[in-house]
């Protein structure tokens, strides 16, 4: 009795040091997450895409007020999620792929919803890009190239394996997919800091309790919310577009230079169709020097193939200059036989610019005897009245531009003006007043104006 007597004061006061300083690492395995709900009937191979999605949700689900808002705010907006479903219907199997061959959670392939709305073309404030939202830094410490010819933070497939990459060494890093998730948004070394913190603070560092920006604290949140819809559109009140369980693209490499439009133009695909699996190029010519991916819908590979075979004319319309830093763009023009107009349009020069300050310039070749049309695959010449269509090598946008002055008119920028609405007014793309105004974000103000190309608007 007497060695009991003095063994358990002993005793009490380990376990009260324990209790008292206890690790970070202990702490989080102290944290344990509700699991994820849900009911998938595993017998029956998925019926689509969105129920591949739901069978691999493996990230616990998060539960709070601020799910409760966001899962409001985008049942409340159908239209909005709708539209997002749409565009990722392009990639959304490549993206699933990919994560079911790492082994990664389903519920990754929702993150463009939160970071870009699946628009492989979204630029925030910060410069972040693509689908996944790499911003410069990040994008080419993963080996996405960013060049004056192509960003590869906007290619489907490059941007997908590298954040991929980044978010599995993250959950390697953090061990929880939540801080995982808020350090990709926020950055490890952030969410680190506020994890000491946390313990300074005889708090658990775990997501629900650090203190973070309102951006980050409610970015796991936005994917929750997004997850209970896909999960159950239902009963939202969602209706989610038809994607098929079937690889929607591939990719195929070409070894000569080649023009977006006639690529576009070869495959059969209006060029904004093109255009949005192939985001990544910034100019209208795909150089051979960069083995270009070209990313093609899967029935249209075989009809790109045999007219390419068949194609009589040159694949692209424009030459590659390297001028003197400071050399005269007049004097350029003038040697190649074209306006200082034109020069300036084909390379987004601005007016005032008199002199060479890039390292790379554009020059449209003039039409010549070699530019030639094809037959289309699809032409069927034992149809009763055979409607011969043709490509041409100096595309028809290209032709004006190089024939007639471009029709370019402005637009004052008013209340609630976007530039996805003014791109559907003008009938263009977001992409191309970018470019015709030089815009590095897409944020607008009131009062500012716009070039828009064309004389087309829609009501």
């Amino acid at each position: 009795m007497k060695i009991l007597r003095l063994i358990l004061p002993l005793i009490l006061v380990l376990l009260a040091g324990c209790a008292t300083h206890r690790t970070p690492t202990d702490q989080r395995q102290a944290y344990v997450a509700e699991d994820t709900s849900r009911t998938v009937d595993l017998t029956h191979p998925p019926r689509d895409m969105w129920d591949r999605v739901r069978r691999g949700f493996s990230i616990p689900n998060l539960h709070g007020e601020r799910v409760d808002y966001w899962t409001d705010y985008y049942a409340a907006h159908p239209q909005s999620v709708l539209l997002m479903s749409q565009r990722a219907g392009k990639y959304l199997y490549y993206i699933v792929d990919e994560l079911n061959r790492r082994g990664l959670p389903t519920e990754l392939a929702l993150l463009p919803f939160v970071e870009s709305a699946y628009d492989p073309n979204a630029l925030s404030r910060s410069q972040a890009s693509g689908l996944w939202q790499f911003i410069p830094s990040t994008g080419l410490h993963y080996k996405l190239q960013q060049d004056w010819w192509r960003d590869q933070r906007r290619d489907p497939v490059a941007s997908t394996q590298a954040a991929l990459d980044y978010l599995s060494y993250l959950y390697d890093f953090q061990g929880d997919w939540y801080l995982a998730l808020a350090s990709y948004n926020w950055g490890e070394g952030a969410v680190k800091r506020a994890m000491d913190k946390a313990v300074s603070n005889d708090k658990l560092p775990i997501y629900t309790q650090l203190d973070m920006p309102d951006e980050t604290r409610n970015y796991v949140p936005k994917l929750q919310a997004i997850k209970n819809i896909i999960a159950r559109p239902e009963k939202y009140g969602i209706t989610l577009p038809q994607v098929s369980n079937s690889p929607y693209f591939t990719t195929v490499h070409k070894s000569r230079d080649m023009d977006i439009a006639v690529a576009a133009a070869l495959a059969e695909m209006p060029i904004d169709d093109f255009r949005a699996l192939n985001p990544a190029y910034n100019r209208p010519v795909m150089l051979a020097a960069h083995n270009p991916a070209l990313h093609l819908p899967l029935d249209k590979v075989a009809v790109f193939n045999s007219n390419l075979e068949t194609y009589t004319g040159r694949l692209s319309s424009w030459q590659v200059m390297h001028p003197k830093r400071g050399q005269s763009l007049a004097a350029i023009a003038k040697s190649y036989g074209i306006t200082l107009d034109q020069l300036r349009q084909a390379n987004n020069l601005g007016s005032r610019q008199t002199q060479a300050k890039v390292a790379t310039l554009l020059i449209p070749a003039a039409p010549g005897a070699e530019d030639g049309g094809i037959r289309l695959a699809s032409y069927d010449p034992d149809a009763d009245k055979p409607s011969l269509r043709q490509v041409r090598t100096t595309p028809p946008a290209r032709t004006a531009r190089l024939n007639a002055a471009p029709s370019i008119r402005t637009h004052t920028i008013r209340k609630g003006d976007t530039l996805y609405s003014l791109a559907r007014r003008y009938n263009t793309s977001v992409d191309a007043l970018r470019k015709l105004n030089n815009l590095k974000s897409s944020s607008l103000s009131t009062g500012q104006r716009l070039r828009v190309p064309g004389t087309d608007v829609q009501s």
